[in-house]
């Protein structure tokens, strides 16, 4: 056992508990679990937005992902960025200005029916649910390589303090864990960056031109095509990166936190540079894990190569580096699966519970309790299919998770604001065609079926060659929704231009 990186995890888990136990003497309110009350700042959100994207699959996955296959790794981050531009121009404001606490706020604006709010909350908890399974697999390598505990212990471990989080400080608690390990968590990349580059005389050329050699890859290692060799499933992975970011239940609820769309916006901009920074980092990351770590080292440590970044600290830094950078990544991963069980949670409780099963009756108290118990199932569900993905790659995992609320959750949200005729049905449609497709296709592709053991869930032959399903799961999703509407009878309430006046000048 690493005796420094222990006491460093505990430092970690000490501070984030007792920044819950200020936060649950604040948070007495619905509005104060689900939103924090409506009060950060854009700074203070824009730096719980990065908290929240640059998770266990950015920090661990894509270090892992380009030491191991080169350029192809870097897609990952490429897409992570340019996906904020969508966010940006097209959600956010629209979002903060016609939701209060989840997505389906947003959509049953205009839609008054209680069977969307359901299929809204319903796609809300299954892609928090996917999301959160990278990041248990991230913690259970993570805390397997430093403490020596087993892979299960350890995502019970993780399991167990993301549910205290949200139980007892909500987003409040949620919001600045998420803060403060996005300051450490940029800190310790930099720091890792400038011992990288000061390897190569802080030279990009003499960087580039080592890797040529540094690897079993040769000169491919800075070409595309090491993984990535069917350039439709290329196409179809930064599909869902680009997309997927406007459809995340974790990244939309926290333009709820926010007083105004103003706000909101400058959000968006300041996560932005941040996460824009922390993605140019993850190329020193990987670049020098590959050239002073070592491909064997790499997946001897762990298969996927999600270790790559703790073991390059090591190499540079010594058992200290390597225990704060590797306590740095523990922080991640428990603020990001915070917000994930939040998310999920207050889909559940805010609108399943609240709106569908007591048709908007329920008191205070009762929606606090359903959020809670809420977050408690979530959890169980995200630790027990954690337990069967050990062996595959946290940023791939997430990419999956992209597709989903790519397919299933933003082509609802733009229709609703910017297509008049869009009518119930077509929302429907669009939701559970995005939903079932995307997790039918990943059903029967190679992520769970191989021929060699070993390599995925399951034994056998996939039926697609796809292993991310964008590119055929997103286009039916908005498929499904010009269709639903054409083709359907139904007759909405027409309230649209009072929903797109809204939408662009808030309330």
């Amino acid at each position: 056992m690493n005796y420094t990186a222990f006491w460093l995890f505990l430092v970690i888990v000490a501070a984030t508990l007792v920044i819950t136990f200020i936060a649950a003497k604040k948070t007495n309110t619905t509005n104060e679990f689900y939103t924090a009350g409506g009060g950060l700042t854009g700074w203070q959100n824009g730096l719980a937005i990065a908290g929240d994207y640059m998770s266990a699959a950015s920090f661990l996955g894509i270090a892992g992902m380009i030491a191991l296959t080169g350029f192809d790794g870097f897609f990952y981050s490429i897409g992570f960025l340019v996906a904020y531009l969508v966010v940006l121009y097209l959600v956010a404001e629209p979002l903060r200005n016609l939701g209060k606490y989840t997505m389906a706020d947003v959509i049953t604006s205009r839609f008054k029916n209680k069977n969307i709010r359901s299929v809204v909350a319903l796609n809300s908890i299954t892609i928090s649910i996917f999301y959160m399974i990278a990041q248990l697999v991230g913690a259970g390598a993570l805390i397997k390589l430093l403490l020596g505990l087993d892979y299960t212990t350890s995502v019970l471990i993780v399991g167990v303090l993301m549910t205290i989080y949200v139980v007892f400080g909500g987003m409040m608690a949620t919001s600045w864990v998420q803060i403060i390990k996005a300051v450490l968590l940029l800190a310790g990349t930099f720091l890792i960056s400038i011992m990288v580059f000061a390897k190569f005389d802080f030279s990009i050329t003499n960087m580039f031109q080592h890797m040529k050699e540094a690897t079993p890859l040769g000169e491919a290692f800075l070409n595309p095509g090491n993984k990535f060799k069917d350039g439709l499933d290329n196409l179809s992975l930064n599909l869902g990166l680009v997309l997927g970011t406007a459809g995340l239940p974790h990244i939309l609820i926290r333009f709820f936190t926010v007083k105004d769309a103003r706000t909101a916006r400058k959000s968006v901009v300041n996560a932005t540079w941040i996460i824009g920074i922390f993605y140019i980092m993850t190329i020193f990351l990987g670049f020098g894990a590959a050239a002073f770590v070592g491909t064997d080292v790499i997946e001897e440590a762990n298969n996927a190569g999600n270790m790559a970044a703790p073991l390059l600290a090591k190499a540079l830094g010594g058992d200290f580096l390597f225990a704060f950078i590797s306590a740095v990544a523990f922080a991640t991963i428990l603020a990001v699966v915070a917000g994930l069980v939040l998310s999920a949670a207050s889909a559940f409780a805010h609108d399943f519970y609240s709106h569908i099963i007591r048709k908007g009756e329920a008191s205070e108290r009762e929606q606090m309790n359903a959020a809670k118990w809420a977050s408690v199932g979530v959890s169980i569900i995200s630790i027990i299919l954690a337990l069967f993905a050990q062996e595959l790659n946290v940023a791939f995992l997430v990419g999956l998770a992209f597709a989903v609320a790519a397919s299933a959750n933003l082509p609802v949200i733009l229709f609703t604001v910017l297509w008049r005729r869009f009518n119930t049905t077509g929302a429907i449609a669009s939701m559970l065609v995005g939903l079932f497709s995307s997790l039918i296709l990943v059903a029967i592709s190679p992520n769970v079926w191989s021929p060699e053991a070993g390599k995925a869930i399951l034994v056998g032959n996939p039926l697609i060659s796809l292993t991310n399903p964008g590119i055929i799961s997103i286009p039916l999703g908005f498929l499904a929704a010009y269709l639903g509407t054409i083709l359907s009878k139904s007759k909405d309430e027409d309230n649209y231009d009072e929903v797109l006046v809204k939408s662009q000048l808030g309330k």
